[in-house]
């Protein structure tokens, strides 16, 4: 068996200006060792994931997850990177140390804290996941409008199936107390240029786009041979990272090849297909995202992506529901936090504690989180060990 998620904590997703970073990571670190029952003494490793890039003056936040407990002092901590995927970068490195045993009981915490900038301020701050040489001064909401023009060119129009995807997970934030957008969207509305729906990067209108998220999320992980002594175990089927070329220019930017190797590498380390699989939270930073990825996992066919959700495949009660939770485009997109949400969330599908976002009978999950324009992905297979 491989390492297990034990117990895990939730900030509520939003535009929280009255907390600060350091009160988003204590919230969450210490809800996860409560919820696991573990003593902040018996931590052996700390992981925080934070993108940060400038958001906020603390950059060097690792050690601010030691505030949580006087106990936690002198136990090793190291912030993890890697854009919108950092939070997945902590719960790896999390994951080698405990596969190694460097460490018997990790802490890990994603937290990202947007909205002390203005939207100009985070735009310019998320620009610096892209490759400078290249693609100096494109927001990534050109870079992503770029993917959707290139797509939309070979396959036609895609814009009333976005617009699909933008209801949907309005629809399921509905269902989840701790997304920052709990207002649910017409397609009329999503499918319509107007004043309050804006086009921002074209083709993508605003409510193609993901949200500027406060949060935070954190997880125990613990080796298998401790497994037994909790009351709950989520393990790790698999854990795959694919990283591409950082150059848009070197990629096909009709689909995430990238993204692709990660599911085909998960799915084999894990002994399954597709269809084994009940729920998926997967990174939808904007809805064409979301679009290409059923495409990589290979629920559909490159180029047939809009018929997934057409046909109902990945809607709340689908034979393969995507982003219950609301995923980042309603749930919110805190970056750093984003991939320990993730495995949160599907954590609790997997233990059926995720209350009325709950998919029923959900033994086998997976969550995929990307960084960049498909630069650096991290694909999970999780189950219930019990």
């Amino acid at each position: 068996m491989q390492p297990c998620i034990t117990g895990w904590g939730h900030t509520k997703f939003g535009a929280l200006r009255d907390q600060s970073l350091e009160d988003l990571i204590t919230a969450a670190a210490r809800e996860a060792l409560d919820h696991a029952g573990v003593e902040a003494a018996d931590v052996d490793g700390i992981w925080l994931g934070h993108f940060n890039a400038g958001m906020v003056p603390d950059a060097f936040a690792a050690s601010l997850v030691l505030g949580v407990d006087d106990a936690l002092r002198f136990t090793p901590a190291t912030r993890c990177e890697n854009a919108c995927a950092s939070g997945s970068a902590a719960i790896y490195a999390a994951l080698e140390a405990v596969r190694s045993g460097s460490a018997k009981v990790a802490l890990v915490v994603g937290v990202e804290k947007m909205t002390a900038l203005d939207t100009a301020g985070v735009t310019q701050s998320l620009a610096g996941a892209s490759y400078q040489a290249e693609e100096s001064g494109v927001s990534f909401p050109q870079i992503f409008g770029r993917i959707a023009g290139q797509y939309f060119q070979q396959f036609g129009d895609q814009s009333a199936a976005l617009a699909q995807i933008a209801v949907k997970n309005h629809a399921n934030a509905m269902a989840n107390p701790l997304a920052h957008m709990q207002k649910p969207v017409t397609f009329e509305f999503c499918d319509t240029v107007s004043d309050k729906n804006p086009m921002i990067a074209a083709p993508l209108r605003m409510t193609d786009c993901s949200l500027i998220t406060d949060g935070a999320a954190a997880l125990v992980i613990v080796a298998p041979d401790l497994a037994g002594d909790f009351p709950r175990a989520v393990t790790f089927r698999a854990s795959t990272q694919v990283n591409d070329f950082l150059p848009m220019s070197r990629r096909d930017m009709t689909e995430l090849t990238g993204a692709k190797m990660a599911f085909q590498r998960a799915f084999d380390t894990a002994g399954i297909t597709l269809p084994d699989v009940d729920f998926a939270e997967v990174h939808d930073c904007f809805t064409i995202a979301e679009l290409m990825i059923y495409e990589a996992m290979g629920l559909k066919p490159k180029g047939h992506g809009a018929e997934a959700v057409a046909e109902g495949t990945v809607l709340k009660g689908g034979a393969l529901p995507i982003n219950l939770s609301g995923g980042l485009k309603a749930k919110g997109h805190p970056v750093g936090a984003t991939g320990v949400s993730m495995h949160v969330l599907a954590a609790r599908q997997l233990t059926g504690t995720a209350d009325d976002m709950q998919a029923p009978g959900a033994e086998l999950g997976v969550v995929f989180n990307m960084g960049g324009s498909g630069v650096a992905n991290y694909c999970s297979v999780l189950e219930a060990a019990r």
